[in-house]
């Protein structure tokens, strides 16, 4: 049997799209991102990830987190 590696996500279930910054006020992704987050490879859920706090941030200064 085949153990299978679940897919990294960075999903706190609070799924809402910010429709000013296109950002998911939950996770911080754009919906292209969440839209293909499992057809994405290691490295670019890494990248993406690795955008996030950035995002988050910016979600806090304009008051939508």
């Amino acid at each position: 049997m085949t153990e299978f590696e679940p897919i990294k996500s960075p999903c706190i279930k609070v799924c809402a799209v910010d429709g000013q910054t296109g950002l998911c006020l939950g996770c911080g992704r754009t919906l292209k991102e969440i839209g293909t987050w499992t057809r994405l490879g290691h490295d670019e859920r890494d990248s993406v990830i690795a955008m996030l706090p950035e995002r988050i941030e910016r979600l806090k200064a304009l008051g939508k987190r």
